[in-house]
């Protein structure tokens, strides 16, 4: 049993975290082995994210100490927040494969810009192209043009050498 002291340090503690995070994704951890979320955290934390477990109605205080409403009712089992300090999309992603890899683990939704997302929304955002990748199409993308004039550009030189090769075996 916790006291009211504890409590109020673990509320505290949210909220300080709730105030740096771009997004929160909330997990049932439910039936998850210790060590495989213990590996979780782990990979979480390298990406520059947080796993944080509460009871759920200390979670909902510290959310709406922060403005946030959130029915705690949509939360079901054992909830973890997995909280994004440098990437909205990166907590998704990373929930998603942890819940693909463990069946036990489930997506309860999320938080992205103040607004309540579900879990199927949550699966959406995690599906999409990194920030790398997005930026490596863009970067294709930009190049393209640029390099397809060069490659016509070069057509033209490529066709008068072998032209004027051609003009040479027949002579020799």
């Amino acid at each position: 049993m916790q006291t009211k002291e504890q409590k109020k340090n673990i509320v505290k503690d949210l909220e300080s975290k709730i105030e740096k995070q771009k997004s929160i994704v909330f997990m049932d951890f439910a039936g998850v082995k210790v060590k495989d979320l213990a590996q979780f955290r782990e990979k979480l934390k390298e990406e520059g994210n947080e796993m944080k477990v509460a009871k759920k109605s200390l979670m909902t205080i510290a959310l709406k100490n922060k403005g946030v409403e959130l029915d705690s009712k949509r939360l079901n089992g054992e909830v973890a927040m997995v909280f994004g300090y440098e990437d909205e999309i990166a907590p998704s992603r990373m929930v998603y494969q942890f819940s693909k890899e463990n069946q036990k683990a489930k997506i309860l939704g999320g938080f992205l810009e103040s607004k309540f997302y579900e879990m199927a929304d949550v699966v959406r955002l995690a599906e999409l192209p990194s920030k790398q990748q997005l930026l490596g199409m863009l970067l294709g993308t930009i190049s393209a043009p640029a390099s397809n004039f060069v490659s016509v550009l070069s057509g033209n030189t490529r066709k008068l050498v072998m032209a004027l090769s051609q003009i040479r075996d027949k002579k020799a």
